[in-house]
């Protein structure tokens, strides 16, 4: 029971228990409470290694017994420091810091005797907060099977706090058997109203959730699960940490509350439509949840971030009580509707608001019978029996239903095998695709590869043939043919205008020699120069007419005109 399931996960964890204490010459058989401090640490750490060591690491718990949870919230704080400061001696053998620490104990103990508030047992706010705590707390006072999954055994106490008185009334709780409140209560006869707990008794508060027949176990162990099989155990609230009991949730639980994935699961179909929450309800649940969250400290659980009230513990616990006192009130209102005409000061039947089937299964439960016959039946006088947050449908109101009613599908769940097997399939189909465009891609490039081989081999061929041949390039000639028989033709062109540029050479050449002749004739001035050049003239270019012909390959004849100059034609 100190050590929970799981506790080797952590450096440092607790766990809350209930045990059973015999009956006694004075006192009847009630329950007693645990708490422990659990700590591990490397064994080669230690200085005095004892011989019932003989693992890596060791682990050990300090408990604390108790007749009552109360103070279970400071008793928890003083707990980690004696245990961390047991540890850290790294020397187990010693145990002198225990002996300060029970009379630390006893010191505390004696500084709370004198208050009766239920102390905070260091949970955090939001889980109290969260969208499915209605249900919870319905799920509470209907008496169901109950089972809260949680990492921390002491989740499952943290919500009990929010029913004002609860924990000062749990002396029946670790056994179905027992039932001594039961045959010590009396009905309240006066009334106080300036005195809060005079109020509360007066309006039957707390509830008797665990009297006979029903039982309460913040942490369960598997050895235990035989007490909740029993036909005797006719309603339980019990928490656990151990995931292989998440397997047989149909056989030990009405109500699953897994805390690890903040959900809960109605697993018995007759309780579905009783714990369904009414429009005033998830208005009601959503301003609590809302005026948590916009002042929740994320670094501080134990405060909000203004150190104010909206928001704070106290806050959360008042607005519970004020709906359990409304919840009550409507429901005597609703006993008197049965015999008795409606007051005129109340409009209809409250319980409306509340869930008419929740109503009716609260009403065949034992602790309901003990509320109604240990109150007045004019509670209603008291205490107005009107919902905190009754009213007219609005948008919100429409808005939560519409996304209820969506949840309720369960679409994600279904859809979600759907989609795993879609993605499959996707992928697979795109690698496929992509691996038909790759390997087509690569055919298509070995092809291209083949036919540009086969074309070089192809063309050395030609050239080959065509030098061994002699012949010349054809039109229809590959290019690297047409290139060789280009290269020839150029060669003979240049060869050919070489040789022509040779001949207009020595042809001006020997034009500028008789130019040259001529006027040095001209110069002399005399008179039958004229006439003798002339002759002269005539028989020179005669004879460079006969010379050029013998170099051009033409043949050049002189005549001369009427005006005595000579003419050469070609």
């Amino acid at each position: 029971m100190a050590l929970s399931d799981g506790a080797h996960a952590s450096t440092e964890d607790f766990s809350y228990f209930t045990l059973r204490r015999r009956a006694t010459g004075t006192s009847p058989s009630t329950s007693i409470f645990g708490i422990s401090c659990t700590r591990q640490m490397d064994a080669i750490e230690l200085l005095n290694r004892p011989p019932d060591v003989t693992r890596s690491t060791v682990q050990k718990a300090i408990v604390v017994i108790a007749d009552s949870p109360q103070f279970f919230g400071q008793l928890r704080e003083k707990l980690s420091m004696v245990t961390r400061a047991w540890f850290g001696q790294k020397d187990f053998t010693d145990v002198d810091i225990l002996k300060v620490g029970q009379k630390f104990q006893e010191s505390l103990v004696k500084n709370l005797q004198d208050t009766e508030d239920d102390q905070y047992l260091g949970g955090q706010e939001n889980f109290l907060t969260n969208e499915d705590s209605g249900s919870r707390f319905r799920s509470f006072i209907k008496g169901a099977h109950t089972r809260i999954q949680a990492p921390n055994p002491g989740a499952l106490q943290m919500l009990l706090t929010a029913t004002e008185g609860l924990l000062r009334r749990l002396q029946d709780s670790a056994d179905p058997e027992f039932d001594s409140y039961e045959k010590s209560l009396v009905m309240p006869t006066s009334l106080r109203t300036s005195e809060r707990d005079s109020l509360l008794s007066y309006m039957g508060l707390p509830l008797q959730l665990f009297g006979k027949g029903a039982l309460f176990g913040p942490y369960t162990s598997l050895q235990q699960l035989d007490i909740l099989a029993d036909y005797g155990t006719k309603s339980y609230i019990v928490g656990s940490t151990n995931s292989l009991l998440l397997q047989q949730k149909d056989r030990y639980s009405d109500i699953l509350v897994n805390l690890d994935e903040r959900t809960i699961n109605i697993t018995s179909s007759s309780l579905r439509a009783a714990l369904t929450l009414s429009a005033a309800d998830r208005r009601w649940i959503d301003f609590l949840s809302t005026t948590v969250h916009d002042n929740w400290d994320e670094n501080n659980p134990s405060q909000p971030k203004t150190m104010g009230y909206m928001g704070s513990e106290e806050f959360i616990r008042l607005q519970f009580e004020e709906y359990l006192l409304a919840l009550l009130s409507s429901v005597k209102y609703h006993l008197y509707l049965l015999h008795s005409p409606p007051l005129p000061t109340i409009d209809g039947d409250p319980t409306i608001d509340f869930n008419p089937d929740f109503i009716h299964n609260w009403r065949q439960t034992s602790n309901f019978a003990l509320f109604d016959s240990h109150t007045d039946s004019h509670l209603f006088d008291i205490v107005e029996p009107r919902h905190p947050t009754a009213g007219n449908l609005s948008f919100e109101d429409i808005q939560r239903r519409l996304a209820l009613q969506i949840q309720t599908l369960h679409l994600d769940d279904r859809l979600a095998t759907s989609k795993e097997a879609l993605n499959k399939h996707l992928a697979t189909g795109h690698k496929k695709v992509s691996t038909a465009f790759s390997n087509l891609w690569a055919d298509i490039e070995a092809m291209r590869e083949a036919q540009r081989k086969r074309a070089e081999i192809a063309n050395l061929g030609t050239i080959r043939s065509n030098s061994d041949t002699g012949g010349p390039p054809s039109e229809n000639a590959p290019p690297a043919q047409h290139f060789v028989a280009r290269a020839r033709d150029l060669t003979a062109a240049q060869a050919s205008v070489q040789a022509a540029g040779q001949k207009a050479g020595a042809y001006i050449s020997s034009w500028g020699a008789w130019a040259s002749e001529r006027r040095k004739g001209w110069a002399k001035g005399s008179p039958n120069a004229s006439s003798d050049n002339v002759a002269a003239g005539g028989t020179s270019l005669t004879k460079l007419g006969k010379w050029n012909s013998g170099i051009a390959g033409k043949k050049v004849r002189e005549e001369k005109g009427g005006d005595g100059i000579g003419r050469l034609d070609a």
